[in-house]
């Protein structure tokens, strides 16, 4: 099949060339007030040939005619232009073409702060082969998304997951968030997701790189075909067609933290050379304080008693207060040799820090004691990358383009404690509850009151801990230091790709396309490693030094920050514990330290588990046909082969009697695959501004390599234990997709659209959690697993109007109103069904904006329904984790105070909307957060636009 593949391009391209002679070709590029115009239509009327311009505006039109020949260019909003070129063999450039906003229309476009952008992304979308939405970059900068992932959460169909407040996650149609291809410039962003998922985090990627998100819901044969759920396209910023410098600055307030933010961007593009050379740059950065309340239960569900599953482990109330900096720098050149030959050059570079130190004050019930954990969390990601590519007319019908690129991230934790060890470093206190609980159910463990025989336990968030002596609180003369951890996390992937694609004019009905893909990727993680020191009389070891307090160790203050715990009722202020230093936690690690205090090193010797490196070679190949069957309706048909190669390396434990008899022994998972892909693309064009889309696709996505490791991880740091273990026999999952649509475009910029979409799912990868207790510790155990076939079936629709049909003032009122209604069944058991991992039923975008005269407001709502997380085989769906239902408000204003210079307030999680996991019922809290509200003002300046 690849060497079939292989073959496509060579055969297409000598038929191509014998008919190249016949037909010439002009280029150039279309222009408009704000740059380039992508989407535009560009036709010879004598010969019927016509074609559309790409992303950068740019346009190859063949025809067969010599001599004077008049080209008509349009485009939505401006006034058409016919222009009349003296036609030459071979290439002629057409130069720029500058077009003019139509009439009515003018005001609109001059005066309005978003109508350009919303423009270009409707024209790219009407043009586009594939059943895809698109944002400018424009759009993304009027509201308060200020990361890639929370620029894509406003498009039809598309969720998000959020991380202590801000969105670091996209997926499409509700599917797992593996499931969502993730590109940069048509290429696979490498991803060094904690959990070894294949898809990108995105918070490392400030939103000022994008010049253009395309969000594809069936894709071509010439996109990645490991895209179930769909595509993410992220496409970085190009140089214009002529000189521009902008800036940026804006500061804000977050009300949780109590403290500032500050957010900073440059773009800079410009031409020199007589426009050969082309260069734009953009660099951001944004830096905040941030903070969170996290109400956290576990739950007993590994005791051998069904009637105590629901009963509860431990309370935790955990705070983090930290700071956040995002830096980000893009820049992009290319070179135009002539009108047939151009090269280009961008390069990425990102860093993301999250500095969190962490505060848990728990009740343990089942071993009646307090426990206080501080912890100091520096989390990093870097996400670096180059691109060379070049386009190429060889011929009047022959167009070549290619791509080399690397891509690299990292996510890591490098904290430095004084010994040689890097990681999170973790401090463990603990304090004996002697005097017992009041409120435990007659079977002697506490619940909450509607899982109790008897009704005692209270609600969660009016959370009581049942101390019978009230004077029995922490305190930190009796919470001794019995635990230290260094837990490790170091996570890399490299992803280096080749491509090469032609594209043929056989006709001016029939264009053909093929092309080739090499990806090579590069991984290494470790994850759930530990290293753990117990102290010695914790242990029962005799003559150990006592148990250091916490009073007698260097402390800070607590980050109060206005309160604690103010989302729920009650006063929890004194379970905020004055904490160790940063110092003193890493002064405690010191190897003599730890000697001296009679600490022990504990370290599972099944550490080398964790750790696994690997490879995987991508080669792809595919055809496809564009094919006008009239001048109404269009086919796009082809097909996709993706040959995978896979190794792993890793170590495996065995485990004889006790533990001291465990040997290690080292492993390699190989594996080969091969994805067959068909696909067709109908669409018919009712008239100008209406049209039908359908479309079947065949898409599959990979385990990921966490799922296949061969080793097992074992967090003892939490309770119950979690263990997380690798499954080397999953399979790929495909999906049979058909989806179909329909789009009406208004002529006063806007868009309604809707349709329906199905996929049917084969082998689908699961999370399934075993929980079990042994020697009175409780486990849970994590191991993905395919699963029985499933399917998804769904609706959307969608509306963006400008309502200037209304009187006066009025009439810059405007809405943007989507809706996706999405339903999936998998069969995880004989027994019981469940929807896919990470698939909401319902996803609600709302937009109210104002826009007239330079004043822009936008009030913004995004919902997502609830979505199940993972999925427990052995108890049943009482015992399933959820996500619940989000609805998030934030809002925008722009106010133009003179034509080059604008303030700008942006406005996040207005209603303070707080993130919610629960287990089976949405009163069985597992947990709780609340992270405030946040805000900006700020100027823009267009020092040269």
């Amino acid at each position: 099949m690849i060497a079939g593949f292989k073959q496509i391009p060579i055969t297409i391209f000598m038929l191509t060339l014998v008919s190249a002679a016949k037909a010439q070709t002009v280029k150039g590029v279309v222009s408009g007030k704000d740059g380039q115009l992508p989407g535009a239509t560009v036709q010879a009327p004598v010969t019927r040939q016509g074609t559309a311009t790409d992303l950068n505006g740019s346009f190859t039109l063949n025809t067969q005619a010599t001599g004077k020949v008049k080209i008509i260019v349009t485009y939505i909003g401006h006034e058409a232009r016919t222009i009349e070129l003296d036609v030459k063999k071979g290439i002629t450039d057409a130069g720029i073409i500058q077009l003019e906003p139509a009439g009515q229309m003018k005001e609109v476009l001059i005066k309005g702060t978003m109508a350009p952008s919303q423009l270009k992304a409707l024209s790219i979308k009407k043009n586009s082969l594939a059943i895809m939405d698109v944002i400018a970059a424009d759009a993304i900068g009027k509201l308060p998304d200020r990361n890639a992932a929370e620029a894509v959460q406003r498009v039809q169909g598309v969720a998000v997951a959020r991380y202590h407040g801000e969105a670091d996650a996209a997926t499409v149609r509700g599917t797992p968030f593996a499931w969502t291809s993730i590109l940069f410039n048509g290429n696979r962003l490498p991803s060094a997701n904690v959990m070894g998922s294949r898809n990108s985090v995105l918070d490392a990627v400030p939103s000022e790189m994008i010049q253009y998100v395309q969000v594809s819901k069936a894709i071509t044969p010439d996109m990645e075909g490991d895209a179930i759920g769909g595509s993410i396209n992220f496409i970085t910023r190009t140089s214009p067609a002529k000189r521009q410098l902008n800036v940026s600055a804006a500061a804000g307030y977050n009300t949780f933290s109590k403290d500032g933010t500050y957010n900073g961007s440059v773009v800079y593009g410009d031409r020199f050379f007589k426009n050969k050379l082309g260069v734009m740059l953009a660099a951001a950065i944004w830096n905040r304080q941030w903070g969170t309340d996290a109400f956290d239960v576990s739950y007993n569900t590994g005791l051998s008693d069904p009637g105590q599953r629901k009963s509860i482990s431990t309370v935790m109330l955990k705070r983090y207060m930290g700071k956040r900096q995002t830096y980000g720098a893009n820049l992009g050149l290319d070179y135009t040799f002539n009108a047939g030959n151009k090269i280009f050059i961008r390069g990425l570079m990102d860093k993301f820090n999250d500095i969190r130190p962490v505060y848990e004050s728990y009740v343990d019930y089942n071993n009646s004691q307090y426990q206080y954990n501080y912890r100091y969390s520096y989390y990093q990601t870097v996400l670096n990358g180059a691109e060379l590519g070049g386009e190429h007319q060889l011929g009047a019908k022959i167009k070549m383009d290619w791509t080399v690129s690397n891509y690299y991230t990292k996510y890591f934790l490098e904290t430095p404690p004084t010994n040689s060890n890097k990681g999170l470093p973790i401090s463990t206190f603990r304090q004996k509850i002697t005097g017992g609980f009041t409120n435990l159910s007659s079977d002697g463990k506490r619940y909450w009151g509607f899982d109790s025989n008897d009704g005692k336990g209270g609600a969660p968030l009016s959370f009581d801990p049942g101390i019978k002596d009230a004077g029995e609180k922490m305190d930190p003369s009796k919470l001794t230091l019995q635990q230290l951890v260094i837990a490790q996390l170091d996570t890399r992937e490299e992803d280096k790709t080749a491509q090469l694609n032609f594209r043929f004019n056989l006709s001016s009905k029939i264009h053909l396309k093929a092309g080739a893909k090499y990806r090579y990727k590069d991984r290494s993680g470790m994850f759930g490693s530990s290293i753990v020191y117990l102290a010695g009389a914790s242990l029962g070891i005799p003559q150990s030094p006592a148990l250091l307090p916490l009073s007698q160790l260097e402390r800070t203050d607590f980050p109060m920050r206005g309160g604690f715990f103010k989302g729920m009722d009650g006063n929890y202020d004194s379970y905020a514990i004055n904490p160790l230093t940063k110092q003193q936690l890493f002064d405690l690690l010191d190897t003599a330290t730890l000697r001296k205090n009679g600490f022990m090193n504990v370290t599972p010797k099944t550490n080398p588990t964790n750790i696994y490196s690997g490879s995987e070679a991508v080669t792809a190949g595919y055809a496809m046909a564009e094919i006008d069957a009239s001048d109404r309706f269009k086919i796009v048909a082809g097909v996709r082969n993706e040959y995978t190669t896979f190794t792993l390396h890793g170590t495996k434990a065995t485990t004889a009697g006790t533990p001291a008899a465990t040997t290690l022994s080292p492993v390699t998972v190989n594996n080969t695959y091969n994805a067959l892909l068909p696909m067709i693309h109908l669409k018919y064009n009712i008239n100008q501004q209406a049209s039908l889309r359908a479309a079947y696709t065949r898409t599959f996505v990979r385990p990921n390599f966490s799922d296949l490791t061969p080793g097992e991880s074992v967090d003892n740091t939490k309770n119950p234990v979690t263990i997380t273990k690798g499954n080397v026999d999953l399979k790929p999952t495909f999906a049979s997709n058909f989806d179909l649509m329909g789009e009406y475009y208004f002529k006063n910029i806007g868009l309604l659209s809707g349709g329906v979409f199905y996929k049917k799912i084969k082998d689908v990868v699961f999370s399934n959690r075993i929980n079990f207790q042994q020697d009175g510790q409780n486990y849970t155990l994590t191991q993905a697993q395919n699963l029985s076939d499933s399917w998804l079936i769904g609706a959307e629709a969608g509306i963006n109007k400008r309502l200037d049909f209304l009187p006066g003032i009025l009439s810059g009122l405007g809405v943007e109103l989507n809706y996706t209604f999405i339903n999936s069944e998998v069969k995880p058991t004989g027994t019981y069904t469940t929807t896919l991992p990470n698939q909401s039923k319902h996803l609600f975008n709302s937009i109210l904006f104002y826009e007239r005269k330079g004043v822009m407001v936008r009030l913004a709502g995004n919902y997502r329904g609830a979505s199940v997380e993972s999925i427990n085989q052995q108890l049943g769906p009482d015992f399933y984790t959820y996500t619940d239902r989000n609805f998030t408000v934030d809002a925008s204003a722009t106010v133009n105070i003179t034509s080059s210079i604008r303030a700008f307030v942006e406005l996040n999680n207005l209603t303070n909307e707080p993130l919610k996991v629960y287990m089976g019922s949405r009163n069985r809290i597992v947990s709780n957060e609340w992270y405030g509200s946040r805000g900006q003002a700020g100027i823009r300046w267009d020092i040269i636009k």
